[in-house]
């Protein structure tokens, strides 16, 4: 037990809203009982469902950054990547450098390609290869396309040069065609066929072959303003036609110059001196001495024609030949 104290108010402690005797003894009896409860602990942390989800996603993202390493570390391996590039691709200080056959699915921009010193670039597509120039504007001047069927090339100019000094073996425009090489041969079994006229200052053949021209349906025309000349240096110089041939010198005159000049096929006359008209010759008689010295007659409209040669001549415009041809 708790000693009882006393305390003297005084009168002056008596005044409204004073604490009473008793109030103060049971506010200090209060104060001095010993404490027996409890002192309370609150815990500080993540605890429950909280803390199970929390460790569910770290361990996920731990299980995806080694998954992420794994296939980082997979790519490198099959991309071959080394501190020069990426498999077959070699960063140099001259560009890039690939080895090997190479597929690109998407436009490539580059300013030069060129294949190593002892193998040739090839490029390769299913369908065709297209080669595009553009000028600053980005209109497109020239292309060139190599496809199944053909190669096409449009441009303003198309030349191919020879490789040692540079000159023009072929050139096309919208104008003319021109072959710079030192001879053009045709292969063909047909020959060369042109369209148009041929303008050319010189014809020859191949040695040892024979120059044939030839126009199995139409007519063959040279002309040249100052003269045609055909030449066979060392072989014979033949023109066959099947109807007429014809040699016409408007200003001029026609001169054949030979050893030797033979007319054959030239029909032959005969000559009676008591009718003084010519006959076709038929089989000679054998009695009749065989004549071996004829004339060469000419009829007003210009055919030809032998007759047997006499004392003196033995021509006759009224001749049957004339008459009738």
């Amino acid at each position: 037990q708790m000693d009882e104290k006393w305390i003297i108010i005084s009168e002056e402690d008596r005044r409204p809203g004073a604490m009473t005797r008793e109030q103060y003894i049971l506010a200090t009896q209060q104060n001095s009982l010993p404490r027996t409860e409890h002192p309370q602990f609150y815990p500080v942390g993540i605890y429950g469902w909280r803390k199970r989800c929390l460790y569910f996603f770290v361990l996920l993202l731990l299980v995806t950054m080694i998954v992420n390493l794994a296939m980082t570390i997979w790519i490198l391996k099959v991309m071959n990547f080394t501190v020069d590039g990426m498999g077959n691709l070699r960063v140099t200080k001259k560009g890039i450098r690939l080895e090997g056959i190479s597929e690109f699915l998407l436009p490539l921009y580059v300013k030069e390609i060129h294949s190593r010193k002892d193998s040739p670039l090839v490029l390769q597509s299913d369908r065709n290869v297209t080669v595009n120039a553009r000028n600053h504007m980005g209109q497109l001047t020239g292309q060139l396309t190599v496809g199944a069927d053909a190669v096409e090339a449009q441009c303003k100019r198309f030349e191919v040069r020879a490789s040692d000094d540079g000159k023009v073996l072929f050139s096309a425009d919208e104008d003319e065609i021109v072959i710079g090489a030192d001879r053009l041969k045709v292969t063909g079994t047909e020959g060369a066929v042109f369209g148009h006229s041929v303008e050319t200052p010189h014809i020859r053949a191949e040695p040892s072959q024979d120059l044939k021209l030839e126009s199995p349906t139409r007519s063959l025309v040279m002309e040249a303003p100052r003269g045609v000349q055909v030449s066979a240096a060392a072989g014979d110089l033949k023109a066959t036609c099947r109807k007429e041939l014809h040699l016409q010198s408007t200003e001029g005159e026609i001169f054949l110059n030979a050893d030797t000049i033979r007319l054959g096929n030239l029909p032959m006359g005969s000559f009676s001196s008591s009718s003084s008209s010519f006959s076709s010759s038929s089989s000679p008689s054998s009695s009749a001495p065989r004549q071996t010295i004829y004339e060469l007659c000419a009829c007003p409209n210009g055919k030809l024609y032998l007759s047997p040669a006499g004392a003196g001549s033995t021509c006759q415009s009224s001749s049957n030949i004339c008459l009738w041809s």
